[in-house]
């Protein structure tokens, strides 16, 4: 009798405890999407929003369209589980990994129990026993109806992990120094999450629902980008974009056929030069800056498309890196071993009589506007090596945001060609004055604009463009 009553008891007792067990054991991913990309707006909310709060799956989620950052962390991914540049993309395991909506969201409903976080050399660890605090890039992990968003910094990593795995995270909230802020919407694509309360923590947004805390009371400083996580995305540089702007703008290229306009302008009605200057001056600019702007746009909207349908944002900035290099490499050849019409960094030179041809038949603005429009096709193959290069840059944002930016690019190009007409017009220097310093310091020229493309090319591979 007592023999079975044990037997009972211990029934009863692996009944109640088994689940216990069962629901602390949790499941890891890592999980790749793009702020953008349509198959990862179906499943985006599954993965991230649904599962984490349904199930034990803790999601580390690394965005790629609009982190640069995250996009290189993809690729040592890739080369350590081989999974590819496709998107959306989760990874369980070595022999685990699931590309696309459908299978992923399929994975997901049937997710399992006790796996490993699959980490970036291959090796794997317990979601209970990770450091957070070492995530590569910018990464924001879901688990429950929390998450974790890295902002800066580092932060005490036992701590960092409670607040996600204790269920009296508040408690844990408590021993530490914090700030309470608005929560901030967490994009998904096509979607975004907004959670009940948010605290700022050792470099680290931490967001719940439920019950929320008052400021620690403590004088703290905390080591925070932003408080805006919206879009995850690198900033942009202005002094990065100014000195592409700066690399473009100095090209001998679009000097020499600005100053052909205005010799052509000034030949046709030399009493008159003054007027005729400025006016055909400003049209051929103002034409000059509207196309080199939708071409902007133009370069921008192809990278955004392309990323739509493959996610090349891993691979994007070293491609850009190599360019920025060999331009600038080109460019240090035009300096040390000069030859008219240089690949990529002159207009060729069976152009060149044509150009000449068109550029000192104009006789008007009306002509310098429509002629400074046509001949910009001209300037393409020795002028769109930078402007390639920041469009690349700036297709991380909504093409709504980048125009700021490529007025700002547009204005810097534009600078010397305004500077000539106004030196000209107000009689400071004569046009064959100007032509005659452009060809005397044209090995100048491509000395500056080598050395900032080397710059910008080196600080692409060394993550600080």
């Amino acid at each position: 009798m007592d023999f079975r009553h044990g037997i009972a008891v211990s029934f009863v007792f692996i009944l109640l405890f088994l689940p216990t067990v069962y629901a602390s054991s949790d499941t890891c991913a890592v999980y790749f999407t793009g702020i953008g990309c349509s198959h990862c707006a179906r499943a985006d909310p599954v993965v991230l929003d649904t599962a984490p709060k349904t199930t034990n799956l803790a999601v580390i989620e690394y965005e790629v369209y609009r982190s640069s950052g995250n996009s290189r962390i993809m690729k040592d991914y890739d080369d350590a589980y081989g999974g590819g540049f496709g998107i959306p993309l989760i990874i369980f395991g070595k022999d685990d990994i699931i590309i696309g909506d459908n299978p992923i969201i399929t994975a997901v409903s049937k997710i399992g129990n006790d796996n490993k976080c699959p980490l970036m050399d291959g090796s794997s660890v317990s979601f209970e026993d990770m450091d957070i605090t070492a995530l590569p890039g910018e990464p924001k992990i879901w688990k429950d109806e929390k998450i974790l968003i890295h902002s800066g910094g580092d932060g005490d990593a036992e701590l960092i992990r409670n607040l996600l795995v204790s269920d009296d995270f508040l408690s844990v909230l408590k021993d530490a120094k914090y700030e309470v802020i608005d929560p901030v919407e967490v994009p998904l694509s096509g979607d975004k999450v907004l959670f009940d309360n948010a605290v700022k923590v050792q470099g680290w947004i931490f967001q719940w629902n439920g019950e929320g805390v008052e400021d620690s009371g403590d004088d703290i400083s905390i080591n925070d980008t932003s408080a805006d996580t919206s879009s995850g995305r690198n900033e942009i540089s202005l002094t990065t974009l100014g000195l592409i702007a700066l690399a473009d703008t100095v090209n001998p290229c679009a000097l020499a056929v600005f100053i052909l306009m205005l010799i052509g302008i000034t030949t046709y009605d030399p009493g008159n030069r003054k007027a005729k200057v400025i006016h055909a001056g400003l049209a051929f600019v103002a034409a000059v800056f509207v196309m080199y702007f939708i071409y902007g746009l133009i370069i921008i909207r192809s990278f955004q498309l392309v990323e739509s349908i493959t996610n090349i944002r891993p691979i994007l900035y070293n491609l850009l890196g190599y360019v920025a290099i060999l331009l600038g490499l080109l460019h240090l050849k035009g300096y040390f071993w000069y030859k008219p019409g240089g690949l990529l960094t002159e207009m060729p030179m069976r152009w060149r009589p044509r150009v000449k041809k068109m550029m000192t038949s104009i006789t008007s603005p009306k002509g310098a506007f429509f002629m400074g429009a046509f001949v910009t096709l001209f300037l393409i193959p020795c002028t769109m090596g930078p402007y390639f290069i920041a469009g690349g840059i700036l297709s991380t944002l909504e093409l709504i945001e980048t125009i700021p930016w490529l007025l700002i690019y547009n204005l810097i190009f534009i600078l010397p060609l305004l500077g000539i007409t106004f030196v000209i017009h107000f009689g400071f220097k004569k046009v064959d004055d100007v032509s005659g310093w452009k060809e005397k310091n044209i090995k100048n020229l491509h000395l500056i604009i080598g050395i900032i493309m080397l710059g910008i090319g080196l600080g692409i591979f060394m993550g600080l463009v």
